[in-house]
């Protein structure tokens, strides 16, 4: 018997010893997974602390395209206005927006007329008119009208007044309103709003420019301006001055504000930017002085 409980003993102390051991292996593998788990933590936090400390979690820049468009041209619908003629659109950034640019416009009656325009008052003026002469848009194009403000209207192929290219562009640089004045004349030392020489843009609905251009030969000074001012006639007043002079028929439409004798564009150019201050009119020409309002 004695031997039979010694057995029994032995059997119970391997057994004991099998559950120890294997208890013991589940510790030591419990270690080691938490060891590992605990390496690959500080592993990370490392990789992550590298990574803020050389600036991988700081905000990327965004980059500010609308900051660098200078002008928005907003196309036109020349199947609903026949009278537009597509030769595509101006660039929208990298425009010139300081200096001046000289136009010529030399027409059948004279000497060309030249102008400065104002590319720091009226950069998109001056850019599309740039554009448009490129491809000989106003070339062998009528001034359709002589207005009754004292200007003369041009660049409108279809001579109708509704016609330019498939965009248009905001104002830009339109004189603040003055006192209204009976006589169509300022007050004493107050200048007009468009002075005689002035260039300025004239749209049809307004505020959606295109192509069309005032030139004007006399002083007006409106209560409430709406052309935007983008230059100053520096050569050629006189002859500027001769056509204004013209007699006019009616235009179709009742208004008598067509030149009787044709006005025709033979070629209008845009010359390249220049820096500095725009140039100033010859003393001989009548044309204007800058003013605050004309800018």
């Amino acid at each position: 018997m004695a031997s039979s409980r010694d057995r029994q003993r032995k059997l119970a102390r391997a057994k004991l010893d099998r559950q120890m051991a294997r208890r013991a292996a589940r510790v030591r593998r419990r270690r080691q997974i938490q060891a590992g788990v605990g390496a690959v933590v500080v592993l990370a936090l490392i990789v992550v602390g590298s990574a803020w400390a050389l600036g991988a979690f700081d905000s990327e820049p965004v980059t500010d395209t609308a900051a660098d468009e200078v002008c928005l041209w907003t196309p036109q619908d020349a199947t609903a206005n026949t009278n537009l003629k597509d030769v595509g659109m101006p660039a929208t950034t990298g425009l010139p927006t300081d200096g001046t640019r000289t136009m010529t416009v030399t027409t059948n009656q004279g000497a060309p007329i030249t102008a400065d325009l104002d590319l720091a008052a009226a950069p998109c003026a001056g850019a599309s008119i740039a554009h448009l002469a490129s491809r000989s848009f106003y070339d062998n194009t009528k001034c359709h009208e002589i207005t009754a403000e004292g200007a003369l209207r041009c660049g409108d192929p279809s001579g109708t007044g509704l016609g330019g290219p498939t965009y248009s562009f905001y104002d830009e640089n339109v004189p603040d309103a003055a006192s209204p004045s009976p006589s169509a004349s300022p007050a004493p030392g107050q200048p007009p709003a468009y002075p005689k020489g002035t260039v300025a843009m004239i749209a049809n609905p307004p505020g959606a420019n295109g192509s069309q251009f005032l030139l004007f030969f006399k002083d007006y000074n409106p209560a409430q301006p709406t052309y935007p001012v983008i230059g100053k006639v520096t050569g050629g007043l006189d002859v500027l001055e001769k056509i204004g002079a013209l007699p006019t028929v009616d235009n179709g439409t009742g208004a008598k504000v067509k030149p009787q004798t044709d006005v025709v564009i033979q070629s209008l150019t845009v010359g390249e930017p220049a820096t500095g201050a725009p140039t100033p009119a010859p003393t001989g020409s009548g044309a204007p002085s800058a003013s605050p309002n004309a800018g």
